[in-house]
């Protein structure tokens, strides 16, 4: 595996393209991966045989998260933006997305995965967003989960910041299918020869745009918003820089409340 952190892949066709996250630690989302899946999506954008995007992670875990420093004040402000353009250059991707999830899932990396059409998951694979424990929220997942899962189950999910199993959570909808561990590779690949791959590319970037369009206005309405009140209004808080300062200096939080 080379050090760039994203690899991407075309098969003979080019009706699918397959892109893999890398970080040596746990995949984990920084801005240069952000900038390097947001270029890599550009070129395949207009390849008029693609029928499927897919994107996975290296190893044996699908992203650990976001980069935890580069949500500290002073970093943020420039990240936060270009997190949220990748989640609405998935959006209007012009062909059908999956997130192909092995392992861990969180934070930002479920994030990436909840802007994708469809999920398939390993049933050992864990779903979480962790980002109460550092006094922050999750921005993408606020727009993006009650529509996939209904509004209680996302309010839980962000409030709590329990992780669960994808074999625990497989009937919530959130999944196209869970797999073995071990077969979703296999199980990708035989669902796009069924569903996609004798379809015709032109139908399936139209049916996509008309499918994805109530979420992707729903998005563009909200998120803007959520980034307000996140880089204004929460970054402004004392508890916010002190969960993020604690996650670093690898000790427990001290809230103040403030």
């Amino acid at each position: 595996m080379s050090d760039a952190p994203v690899q991407l892949a075309l098969n003979r066709d080019r009706s699918r393209a397959a892109v893999t996250l890398y970080h040596p630690k746990g995949n984990i989302v920084t801005a240069e991966m952000i900038g390097a899946l947001t270029q890599a999506l550009d070129p395949l954008a207009n390849d008029p045989h693609l029928k499927l995007l897919t994107i996975e992670g290296a190893g044996n875990d699908f992203s650990f998260g976001a980069s935890i420093p580069e949500h500290a004040a002073g970093e943020i402000e420039r990240v936060l933006p270009e997190a949220h353009a990748l989640i609405y250059a998935l959006l209007d991707f012009p062909a059908p997305t999956a997130a192909i999830v092995r392992g861990r899932c969180l934070g930002g990396g479920f994030e990436l995965a909840l802007a994708c059409d469809f999920i398939f998951a390993e049933r050992s694979a864990s779903f979480g967003l962790p980002e109460i424990a550092l006094g922050v929220f999750p921005p993408a997942a606020a727009a993006l989960l009650p529509s996939r899962i209904g509004v209680p189950r996302a309010t839980r999910a962000i409030l709590t910041g329990a992780t669960q199993a994808a074999d625990a959570i497989a009937g919530n909808g959130l999944f196209e299918e869970v797999c073995a561990d071990g077969t979703i590779a296999e199980r990708v690949d035989r669902w796009f020869d069924i569903h996609l791959r004798g379809r015709s590319a032109a139908a399936l970037r139209h049916a996509t745009t008309a499918a994805r369009f109530s979420l992707s206005q729903h998005v563009r309405t909200v998120l803007p918003e959520l980034e307000r009140l996140y880089l204004s209004d929460l970054m402004g808080t004392a508890d916010a820089a002190e969960g993020i300062a604690a996650f670093l200096e690898k000790r427990p939080p001290r809230w103040t409340d403030r």
